[in-house]
């Protein structure tokens, strides 16, 4: 399979959109990749706007960046959550020092903007963080996927087949 060697952390909180998190979850388990779901605490169960519920298996700060490929953050309200955490925002920070693919999807950006990786970079995302992006020094694009050097960005719902095939394309190269 195209990912089996690939370990990647896949974020979530209260209230992540259940598409923008199961979708790529899904997605990338089929290519073979090993999908590390993760969080602000491990063995919590968060239910999605939608209904649709996802357990962490580890807290966010007891990831190391050296162990894993990719950390992927979907959308929702969970960014905001998952944005204060300082065992998130560290993650997210150190795989962007080591080149590794960090992926955001619709709100996901606000993880960045707190991580401090998207100033001077392109970014995109739901038309809702536009204002966020920017005041934090970010490019705004307005494409459904795109890849910048190690970030790879969807914007919402309808884009996450491009996003899908943006990610997957980044993780093999």
């Amino acid at each position: 399979m195209q990912l089996s060697d690939h370990r990647i952390a896949v974020l979530v909180d209260k209230s992540f959109e259940d598409l923008e998190f199961w979708v790529p979850v899904m997605r990338l388990r089929e290519a073979g990749a090993e999908v590390i779901i993760a969080g602000r605490e491990a063995e919590t169960t968060f239910t999605g706007k939608h209904g649709l519920t996802a357990e962490t298996v580890v807290a966010a700060r007891d990831l190391e960046a050296d162990d894993l490929d990719a950390v992927v953050v979907p959308g929702g309200w969970a960014p905001d959550k998952l944005r204060r955490d300082e065992g998130v925002t560290s993650l997210v920070r150190e795989m962007d020092a080591q080149n590794k693919i960090v992926a955001q999807i619709c709100h996901a950006g606000l993880v960045g903007i707190s991580a401090g990786i998207v100033e001077g970079r392109p970014a995109t995302g739901s038309q809702g963080i536009k204002d966020d992006l920017e005041n934090a020094g970010a490019e705004w694009v307005d494409e459904a996927a795109f890849q910048d050097g190690n970030l790879v960005w969807g914007r919402v719902v309808k884009d996450i087949p491009a996003f899908c095939r943006t990610l997957v394309t980044a993780l093999q190269s």
